[in-house]
Order: structure tokens, then sequence, then C-alpha cells
């Protein structure tokens, strides 16, 4: 046995596997199989390998803040959180985006020269890692918190969310309760989980209201105003258009608005509108729009909590937070006109 410790890769070669197989089976994560768990663990031994949370490392006061898209107000809430918490800790936020069209994962550059700067901790908003950058960042003992995660976190990766889903059922039942029975949804990429939850949330509330959801009122966007003005087109355009519609982002919802506009038509009179988010502008719209609301300064500084606790080597009382909607009652929705 030698007295040099190991390091993950010198531990996955030995063993045969990859390095998230690894990271695995460190973190005591159940996907692994008996044959292979064994096998590695004879090699942590052998190698003298330990953990690198628990290796000493010398606190530098940095964190990186890692989004999906930094140009939209939404972006511009999370930072808000973020640098609130941060300040008081007197801990800098290094800010970087994930680009490249549709990516949710940073690229090799970026670990790298996270790997050069040796930030205590990670907060992804809207994005994911890789299982071979998780395992990096678990080499070098940099924790990660998500905060709105992108996909399904693995189960050692503390994650702070809002209950999208509930916030759809909300949503879909105050248009319900006005009166409506033709009511679509605009969504968000289908391979975000908060969109993905808020879809089915109007789903539950319509088949419990016992309404018919034909496939052309369940709409595709982006988040962004362009997709929003353009699938609220699409949606006027059919033989029976919808008299109500619940948009999964504010600002998609603003780009219905300009669809309706172009039409000569008002909202609520020809169209009610529920938003998601509450972001500022959403007051600003004319009418001042009808949203579910998502805590985004709280869950930003929630998450900014728990990663900060971890570099502090503290346990968390839970790696899953999920803060509560609720629902935004303004002048963009009304009853349906009569006979319609």
């Amino acid at each position: 046995m030698t007295d040099r410790r190991a390091t993950m890769a010198e531990v996955a070669a030995a063993a045969g596997v990859s390095v998230p197989t690894v990271s695995k089976v460190v973190n005591g994560r159940p996907d692994v199989s008996p044959s292979t768990r064994q096998r590695v663990e004879e090699v942590l031994r052998t190698r003298n390998y330990s953990p690198p949370r628990a290796r000493a490392r010398n606190r530098v006061g940095l964190i990186d803040l890692v989004f999906v898209d930094l140009g939209s107000p939404w972006a511009m809430e999370v930072l808000a959180g973020v640098e609130e918490v941060a300040h008081r800790a007197e801990t800098g936020v290094v800010v970087s985006a994930v680009h490249g069209r549709r990516r949710t994962r940073p690229d090799r550059r970026w670990l790298e020269q996270l790997a050069t700067r040796r930030s205590d901790g990670v907060l992804l908003v809207l994005s994911e890692l890789s299982a071979a950058q998780q395992a990096q960042l678990d080499e070098l003992g940099i924790p990660v918190v998500i905060v709105d995660p992108a996909g399904a976190p693995g189960p050692d990766v503390p994650s702070v969310g809002a209950t999208n889903w509930a916030g759809g059922v909300s949503a879909t039942e105050h248009l319900i309760s006005l009166g409506h029975k033709r009511i679509a949804v605009i969504g968000g990429p289908t391979d975000v989980l908060c969109s993905r939850a808020r879809v089915d949330g109007y789903r539950a509330a319509m088949n419990a209201a016992g309404l018919k959801v034909p496939s052309s009122y369940v709409r595709t966007g982006d988040f962004l105003s362009p997709t929003g003005y353009r699938e609220t087109l699409t949606l006027l355009d059919q033989a029976r258009p919808p008299t109500a519609v619940f948009v999964c982002a504010d600002q998609m919802a603003l780009g219905a608005y300009e669809a309706l506009y172009e039409r000569g038509m008002r909202v609520p009179d020809d169209m009610s509108i529920v938003g998601f988010d509450d972001l500022e502008e959403a007051r600003w719209g004319i009418p001042p729009l009808t949203t579910v609301r998502q805590p985004l300064v709280e869950m930003a500084a929630m998450g900014t909590r728990m990663l900060l606790s971890l570099v502090s080597g503290e346990e968390l009382d839970t790696p899953r937070v999920e803060l509560s909607t609720s629902l935004v009652l303004r002048s963009s929705t009304a009853s349906p006109a009569p006979g319609r």
C-alpha cells in the first residue's frame, strides 16, 4: 500500500470502470451491481483512497453560478437572491451561462476554468451536469446545488424548486371557475422538468373537471416571448379556438398579448390569459397579467444557503426543497363572452 492517496480516475482505471461508477460507489448510490461495487471497494481500500470532501480544502470565498440563459428578467431575480445571501457571507459570485441553443449543460472549458479558480461550490440554475462532470467535481471536493432543476437530479445532488404541478393546477382551476371550457396550454421545453410539471398540472385540472384536451390545444414553446406569440397565433387559427390559455411563463404570456393585439382582439374580453413566474413586468402589462407566482428570489437564496452549508462541511436537513407557488389575480382573466 502506498502513502499517496489515489485519485478517483486512478481507482476507476484499476477497477476497470468509469469515473462516474466510482463516484456512485463512494457516494453510496444503489444503482451499481454488487460485483462491480465489491471490485471498486477493494481498489478503494488497496489504493488508500479517501472521499474528496473529507480532504482539507482552503476556502477561497467564491462560488460559481451557472445559468442556461442570462438575458431575461427571470435570471435577474435569481441573481438577486444569490447575491443577497453571498454578500452577507462575504462570498464572491462568478456568473456564467451555458452557450449553445437548447443546451442545459456547461461545456468542458467551464469545468477547466472552475478547477483553475478552485471555487468553493457550484449553483446550477435550470441546468445540469453530466455524470462525468459530477464525478470530476466530486474529485475536486466541490459541492453542487441545483435551483429549478432541468431534469431529475441525482439522489446525492441537493436541489431547490417550486411546486410547479400545483401551480399548473391552480392556474387551470381558476380559468375553469370562470366558466371556461376550451382552455389551451403553451408549455416550455418538454425536456425541462418544471415545464412538464406545469403542463401535467393543467391536464390534471382539466381531467378532474371532465373537460377534454384536444391535442391541438397543447402547444410547446421555450419560455420566451416569440414562441408565446407564435403559438397563440396557431391557437387562434384553429376552427374552434380556445377562450382561455394557460401560458407556462410570463414572457411567453406577453408574446400571447402581442398576437391577440395583432388580430384586433382584447384580453380578457376575447381571450383570458394566465402566466407563470410573476415577473416584474407582469403587473405592468395591459391589462396586468394574472399569473402563478414562483418565489424565484427565495428559491435562489435557499439554494445559496444550502450550498454555503455544504462548503462549511455541514449536513443538510433535507436534500430536496420545494417552495410554494401561489395564484396572483389581476385583470387578464374573466368569464368567457356569452355564446363562446
